[in-house]
């Protein structure tokens, strides 16, 4: 591990990434407001909402690098960045880890400026659902074959749907249909809550008339949540109540050193008065079995804690966003880390603000930081209060953690360490 100055980073403050800046557009369900508008369309939004929201020289900017799944090819970064009005200069990188594609592409943002290729990134995913392509192969005599989705394992080892495979998870590990429920609910209430207190607020960039997520339900009840019948399997316990919904949207970070960060904010140009980011610290990526691919974000976390020295303990007392695909897939990652799942997703998660596959990794980092900014921005006399010294509610101050974690198709996971910094500048 690098030597680590008084931030808990990198002493190199021109090789220590920070996001800086984070938005979103509201989560749309497939089908729904965004059905008119592709991936592209939807990822040029944010862009051009955060240069000029942030104040950087769009001129500056090293790379566009956005995370997709479902779209139909080429590069969809670059074609953002085009309709976004960036410059010609401007490259961009699409990247595919599927359900992990927006933290893979902050990731490697991340990692570039670590490795001093560049300063300024723009990172994150975007997701199309309701427009993405009809897919076919061509068989031997040249016709097509048109499939449903990508296959992410040799039939042979098993290459299960994901529902499916959230049954595998459920059976496999003992998570109970009333676990399942109980947690489903439980992201509904706090997504609520934290809507009704315009906690998404900050964060949301509205777009074709949507101003908040659509997949949030404030109905939901346990009689309710056990009228839902298996969705996937016969006799199984998971159920589109305790599913998250098809969603469209997209999430893009601003990725720059500490010492360029430090410069914007000293400089006044940023429009968000914040004083905090997120500085990157590490990053773990691992396989699992792709019938079970629900519990891949598990070993991830395990890889990170073993690379970096930390403990579980220190995870217990953090922030933590974690993709909620599936109840019961949530669930049994925490059993296997031992923690207590009411430490993920303090505002609620994918199952109630919908998981847009290519942006749900970005929109986690996107929740970290707009949760972690709130904190900052609060009078001494708010944070002294003990209900901001519990569970998830890690204190923003320079050098806390901060956890973004996701499992993915194919049987994977993907994790990612972060620390609250201070971008005032140092005397």
């Amino acid at each position: 591990m690098p030597d680590a100055g008084h931030d808990g980073i990198h002493n190199d403050p021109r090789r220590t990434p920070v996001v800086l800046l984070a938005r979103r557009l509201p989560n749309a369900k497939a089908g729904g407001a965004y059905k008119n508008h592709r991936a592209h369309d939807l990822a040029a939004a944010v862009i051009s909402h955060l240069v000029m929201e942030s104040g950087i020289n769009p001129l500056a900017i090293n790379d566009v690098i956005l995370g997709n799944a479902t779209g139909g090819g080429g590069n969809v970064a670059r074609l953002a960045a085009l309709t976004a009005g960036l410059a010609e200069s401007v490259p961009g990188l699409s990247v595919d880890r599927q359900c992990g594609s927006g933290l893979e592409a902050i990731i490697l943002a991340c990692r570039l400026i670590q490795a001093g290729a560049g300063e300024l990134y723009l990172a994150g995913g975007v997701e199309s659902i309701s427009t993405a392509p009809a897919r076919a192969h061509r068989n031997a005599e040249g016709a097509l074959e048109f499939y449903d989705r990508a296959q992410f394992a040799p039939l042979a080892t098993g290459d299960p749907d994901a529902g499916v495979a959230a049954e595998n998870v459920a059976r496999h590990y003992g998570i109970t249909r009333a676990r399942q429920d109980a947690y489903a609910m439980e992201s509904h209430t706090r997504a609520l809550a934290a809507q009704r207190n315009a906690a998404f607020a900050s964060e949301l960039v509205p777009f074709a008339d949507l101003a908040a997520d659509q997949g949030i339900r404030g109905n939901l009840n346990a009689r309710l949540m056990a009228r839902f019948p298996p969705a996937f399997v016969a006799g199984g316990s998971v159920t589109a109540g305790n599913s998250c919904p098809f969603s469209d949207g997209a999430a893009v970070a601003v990725v720059t050193s500490l010492e360029h960060a430090r410069t914007l904010v000293a400089a006044g140009d940023t429009d968000t008065g914040a004083s905090v980011g997120l500085a990157f610290r590490a990053s773990a990526v691992a396989g699992n079995d792709p019938n079970l691919l629900g519990v891949g974000a598990a070993r991830a976390m395990e890889l990170l804690l073993a690379s970096t020295g930390l403990g579980i303990e220190q995870v217990r007392h953090s922030r933590v966003e974690f993709n909620e695909a599936f109840a019961a897939q949530v669930l049994a990652v925490a059993d296997l880390l031992d923690l207590d799942p009411v430490l993920f997703n303090h505002d609620g998660g994918a199952l109630a603000l919908g998981h847009p596959y290519g942006a749900s990794g970005a929109v986690l980092v996107t929740r970290l930081l707009a949760q972690v900014q709130a904190t900052s921005q609060q009078t001494p006399e708010a944070k002294s209060q003990p209900a901001l010294e519990t569970g998830s509610q890690a204190r923003a101050a320079a050098g806390q953690d901060a956890f973004a974690m996701l499992s993915m198709a194919g049987g994977m996971g993907l994790a990612a360490h972060f620390q609250t910094v201070d971008l005032r500048p140092q005397r």
